[in-house]
């Protein structure tokens, strides 16, 4: 438990994007029933998200706002 904690403070302080990517590859460390088709549903979740931002029924947030919130 003594090492989980210590990697776990470690992690907590990395910059967020090393953060991000650290827990990217800890999840890609899983092994998915169906990877294929997770990603197919990640597309299109984020092809709607666009969409619905084209059309003015989502906003953005700058990426230097939420840099500043971090």
């Amino acid at each position: 438990m003594h090492m989980k904690n210590e990697l776990l403070a470690e992690a907590l302080n990395l910059p967020p994007i090393e953060r991000a990517q650290l827990i990217e590859d800890l999840l890609s460390s899983f092994e998915f029933p169906d990877r294929e088709r997770l990603d197919r549903l990640w597309a299109a979740e984020a092809e709607e998200r666009i969409n619905a931002y084209e059309r003015g029924e989502l906003t953005a947030t700058p990426l230097e706002a939420v840099f500043e919130k971090i």
